[in-house]
């Protein structure tokens, strides 16, 4: 993707945070959260940062067909705010102490126990702060929920189609990204020969896939002003994102093992630590030796793991493909998903949504 017009997609996607943290930090919102901690925990995510890709990907498949964006501006918040709840439950799950460069909900108030409650004991000080994720975690849930019937209580959505719409992000979402969280904590205690590619991209839909394919059917029923799903645009959103999705989700699992910690936010090798089953785990035990499989195993998953463990790990990842492999089958789900955007009309919302399909592989973050 030429650096100009790089440039103009994150520009777009500036642009998408500030629409979203001016809407969201409005006083008709925050003044229900009380006490004060509540509140710092349930926008702790939001205000350190983040792309907003799915919201973006919601306003921009509004808007390529033909819909007004600000109308789905709701729907893009509530969204976003599902998906900072399950990312809240999600750190406290993968036990990681920092996101986006910062501490987690549960690390942050495990810090502020300490500091606020003397005497207080180190298992209960982190107790306390998961607790508090917890229920943060469960406010931003319901308010995503409150959010999207403000489509049709103060928007012009017709009521049948905002609740078909709740009612798919409160099941079949829901579950779906739950049943993707439970494969993921099954896979790290399962032997990785009885896995394939297929079973875990399957378990990489369900935790991502799934919401960007809500956002791309949601911004397009909403553009369109009703609930027709076989719609062809709908059809044509809902594979282009699927796949998509997809990639961005190898992607990802590649910067986390090859990528800038600074840039990512977390410590690089995190996911060997928690020992994932990505594809690039997958592909490089595959292909290793005898003595490079005891190696892979004897390191993941372990919390001790030096930093020379994970180093030698790492490159017999990348000497056996695993990252090349993973790489590679990205780049095949992209050249299935762009047919699909061509079904759409072409305009600025087409140029954007191709614009996140590049930036699938070439992102560092």
């Amino acid at each position: 993707m030429a650096g100009s017009f790089q440039d103009s997609f994150l520009n777009e996607l500036d642009l998408c945070v500030a629409r979203l943290e001016r809407f969201l930090s409005t006083e008709k919102y925050t003044k229900r959260f009380h006490p004060s901690d509540l509140l710092k925990a349930v926008t702790l995510y939001m205000n350190s940062g983040g792309k907003r890709l799915r919201p973006a990907i919601l306003l921009w498949s509004c808007g390529v067909v033909g819909g007004n964006d600000d109308d789905a501006l709701p729907a893009a918040a509530a969204v976003e705010l599902f998906h900072t709840w399950s990312l809240v439950h999600d750190d406290i799950i993968d036990r990681d102490d920092q996101r986006r460069g910062n501490d987690t909900v549960h690390e942050c108030f495990r810090r502020e126990a300490l500091k606020k409650y003397g005497g207080i004991s180190p298992e209960d000080a982190a107790h306390y702060g998961i607790s508090v994720a917890v229920l943060s975690g469960d406010v931003q849930h319901g308010w995503a929920i409150s959010m999207l019937t403000e489509l049709s209580r103060e928007g012009k959505l017709d009521p049948v189609v905002t609740l078909n719409l709740i009612n798919d992000i409160d099941t079949e979402v829901l579950n779906y990204l739950v049943e993707g969280e439970i494969l993921d904590m099954q896979f790290a205690h399962m032997d990785i020969e009885q896995l394939n590619v297929d079973t875990i991209e399957d378990m990489l839909w369900k935790k991502t896939g799934v919401l960007y394919r809500y956002c791309a059917r949601t911004g397009a029923l909403i553009g369109l002003g009703h609930g027709d799903r076989s719609h062809p645009y709908v059809r044509a959103l809902e594979a282009f994102s699927k796949y998509c999705g997809l990639a961005f989700q190898l992607q990802d699992d590649i910067l986390g093992i090859v990528g800038d910690s600074d840039v990512l936010g977390k410590p690089v090798g995190s996911d060997i630590i928690e020992g994932k089953r990505t594809t690039v785990i997958y592909y490089a035990y595959m292909g290793a030796d005898t003595t490079e499989r005891e190696k892979i195993m004897n390191v993941l998953g372990r919390n001790d793991a030096s930093e020379s463990d994970i180093r030698e790990v790492v490159d017999i990842i990348i000497r056996r493909g695993g990252i090349e492999m993973t790489r590679q089958r990205a780049k095949n789900y992209l050249e299935q998903a762009y047919p699909e955007l061509e079904k759409l009309p072409h305009n600025k919302y087409h140029d954007l949504l191709k614009s996140w399909a590049d930036f699938m592989i070439t992102r560092e973050w």
